[in-house]
């Protein structure tokens, strides 16, 4: 049997994430609150804001850009989208 967390974004019990998505603090608190749905959720939408927006990793304010953007999104607060993005089903 899996395990659960009430998930801040869904505001609901569901599967945990197996592991902490990033290192640190923040990778616990995130597997703490976030189930396993809205974390490969944002990971889409990370995806694509990387591609989209032609952000560097490498550069602080692109991975500053990203977490600003995790945390809107984990919040439910709107988050940026990237232009001309058309989901499949349209």
């Amino acid at each position: 049997m899996s395990q659960t967390v009430f998930c801040r974004k869904y505001q609901k019990d569901m599967d945990a994430l197996p592991f902490p998505p990033l290192p640190g603090k923040k990778g616990q608190e995130i597997q703490a609150t976030v189930s396993r749905q809205a974390w490969e959720e944002w990971q889409a939408l990370q995806t694509r804001l990387i591609n989209e927006k032609h952000l560097n990793m490498l550069d602080p304010a692109s991975r500053e850009y990203l977490m600003e953007q995790m945390e809107r999104f984990l919040d439910n607060e709107s988050t940026d989208q990237a232009e001309g993005y058309v989901p499949r089903d349209q």
